[in-house]
């Protein structure tokens, strides 16, 4: 069983990334070509303004733009080809872990019953909020990043067509390479947990924490699925829970909107660690916001509904 898994695990490993591939090698090899261009500057001339507001230059609109309409990994490629600040990556990184595969992902949450409009709202409020607080509080990480396996070199001006071409092959080819290394091995991992019903015993620990954030007990499987393998990797897992366990409205919203915030903690997590930012922060902004998030409008919703109770009780 223990072999049957790994190999399974492997191909969808090598299938997840050649997937994957398809997405950041051509993107990370275009934003590396448009940089030599007059392109680029003049999109980044009109954005900048935007960006200063999140400590951000105008170059980080692009990962954010391609992160949002594609997905995370599409973001990261973008990420790699321009030369940001410690702190413009670690920005770039949190809003990207709250707000991205905008498309694909609001789609998950209409086939479960969530209004799109919420998790949009959600989303993308609180990647600029996070953002904006991180820049008023943090004054450091001015420095250069380096990201992850790549080696650091000398700022050189490349010149000539042949040699613009072979430094975007380059940084595509290594993109590529450090999402592989980590991807290959998680796919595997989640495959020895599926087969071996580790999923459906985190859903019985997760029947706690399901009812602190104010849902029933039969939310927990949905949430340890969003939890595990992301809205749109476990999004099968999750429309059938919805179906089986019947889940009310009100619960799946809520799980949704802790989902939005904190999905995929293992995956989303460990694809930054090639951008060389300390992931620990991340991860506990993320779970930090998920948890005070569902809180306040678990609360605000049960507030709502024993309000109008009174009011049906009063007007009989």
């Amino acid at each position: 069983m223990l072999f049957s898994s790994m190999k399974k695990g492997l191909l969808v490993g090598l299938k997840t990334t050649w997937s994957l591939s398809k997405i950041i090698f051509p993107i990370t090899l275009i934003v590396s070509l448009l940089r030599h261009t007059p392109v680029l500057p003049w999109i980044i001339h009109l954005i900048e303004p935007i960006m200063g507001w999140f400590g951000l230059s105008g170059d980080a609109a692009i990962p954010l733009v391609i992160g949002n309409f594609l997905n995370l990994y599409a973001g990261i490629g973008a990420i790699l080809s321009l030369d940001l600040s410690v702190k413009e990556v670690f920005i770039l990184a949190v809003m990207l872990s709250f707000s991205h595969n905008l498309l694909v992902e609001s789609s998950v949450a209409i086939r479960v019953g969530v209004k799109p409009w919420i998790i949009l709202v959600v989303r993308m409020g609180l990647a600029v909020v996070s953002a904006f607080i991180i820049n008023l509080v943090w004054h450091g990480g001015s420095e250069i990043a380096k990201y992850g396996f790549i080696p650091e070199k000398e700022p050189v001006e490349v010149t000539g067509f042949f040699n613009i071409l072979m430094e975007g092959f380059e940084k595509a080819g290594l993109g590529i390479f450090q999402l592989a290394i980590i991807v290959i091995p998680l796919m595997i991992g989640i495959q020895l947990l599926k087969d071996i019903g580790w999923l459906a015993t985190f859903s019985k620990w997760m029947s706690p924490i399901t009812k602190m954030l104010g849902m029933k007990e039969n939310t927990s499987t949905t949430l340890a699925s969003g939890l595990l393998f992301g809205l749109a990797y476990g999004a099968g897992v999750m429309i059938q829970q919805v179906q089986e366990d019947g889940v009310s409205k009100k619960d799946i919203t809520l799980a949704f909107i802790f989902l939005v915030a904190c999905h995929a903690v293992v995956e989303d997590t460990l694809v930054f660690i090639p951008l060389g930012i300390p992931v620990l922060p991340l991860l506990i902004i993320r779970i930090s916001a998920a948890v005070l998030l569902t809180l306040v409008i678990g609360f605000m919703w049960n507030r709502s509904n024993v309000a109008k109770r009174k009011e049906t009780v009063y007007e009989s």
